[in-house]
């Protein structure tokens, strides 16, 4: 008796991905950041947003060397330096902050997506709230639009572009901020601007949520390091949606991809497939911080298939026990 929903079972092998930086997101998102699709990031402040746009960059630019990175920043506060800090190459990311609008963000994606060739670009905006509309800009403040402009906009914006995207193997990652939907009684309390357009045209829907602000205290003194992060997956049309994960993000550094691998494997009990129990964890950690580049390179891949692994056979063991039709 054949297995129901085995493609899900796997990274969907017509598409390419560009990894995170965290195998266990990349599992949560159906194999990483899908080329040919729009992808939306949605969060509240500090949770992250912006970071996982960079380990995006950064990973683009290993995979697809030949490939090309756009970086559009609308809220004037993006740091080049600490992105550079973190090791990611900046000087081959073409980069623009003069975005004001949302026809100006239709010429300069369209424009992108018409030049892109024969190999993938990646193509972040963040982020979009920032953005205004030319009614909005040419308006009095106080005179009210209600952003129907804007979301109407946004929603050409997309259907004109969606199939092209398609054919260019060009990735679109829109950040956007959440917004309180005030009043709500049932359903869901936040939302964010532009409208429903994202809601159809992304193909994967991605919200944040910080857990908790992570500290160390070195020689009496106490610092956040880092924050922990809910990644769900709420909307996902490549895998099966609804899957999260959680993962720490360390100032500095960026995501603690080995350390969420390791404690996702410890809370589903499959720390045995690396030998290892839960008393284990932070000195494999230790021992990892102590090896060579190439070597620390080598035990952080072995450790992130295995939690690759551990994902998907737990996703057969959900799997109905046949196909519906045949």
């Amino acid at each position: 008796m054949s297995q129901g929903g085995a493609y899900f079972t796997a990274p969907a092998a017509a598409l390419e991905f560009i990894p995170s930086g965290c195998k266990l997101l990349d599992c949560t998102l159906a194999g990483g950041w899908p080329l040919g699709r729009i992808v939306n990031i949605v969060g509240d402040r500090s949770t992250g947003k912006t970071l996982l746009a960079m380990e995006a960059l950064a990973n683009f630019i290993s995979k697809y060397p030949k490939g090309k990175p756009f970086y559009r920043e609308t809220e004037s506060a993006f740091d080049s330096e600490y992105a550079k800090a973190l090791g990611i190459p900046m000087d081959q990311v073409d980069m623009r902050g003069d975005l004001d609008t949302v026809e100006q963000l239709h010429d300069d994606l369209e424009h992108v997506v018409n030049k892109a060739g024969s190999h993938p670009s990646l193509y972040v905006l963040d982020c979009l709230d920032a953005l205004s509309d030319t009614a909005e800009m040419e308006r009095k403040i106080g005179d009210g639009s209600y952003g129907a402009a804007k979301a109407k906009k946004l929603s050409e914006l997309f259907r004109r572009l969606v199939r092209k995207l398609s054919t260019k193997k060009v990735c679109v990652i829109i950040i956007s901020q959440v917004r309180d939907n005030i009043g709500v009684m049932f359903g869901e309390k936040h939302s964010r601007s532009g409208g429903k357009a994202l809601d159809f045209y992304a193909s994967v829907v991605l919200w944040l949520a910080k857990l908790k602000t992570l500290s160390e205290t070195q020689k009496g003194v106490k610092r956040a390091t880092g924050i922990r992060i809910l990644a769900n997956c709420k909307k996902n049309k490549i895998g099966l949606p609804f899957r999260r994960c959680e993962f720490g993000i360390r100032f500095g550094y960026g995501i603690e991809d080995v350390r969420a691998s390791l404690e996702w494997l410890d809370e589903v009990k499959r720390l045995d497939m690396l030998d290892l129990t839960k008393d284990d964890i932070e000195k494999t950690l230790a021992d990892i911080e102590r090896l060579e580049p190439g070597q620390a390179a080598e035990m952080r891949e072995e450790i992130n298939q295995v939690a690759e692994t551990a994902w998907y056979e737990i996703e057969r063991d959900f799997l109905p026990p046949r196909r519906k039709y045949g």
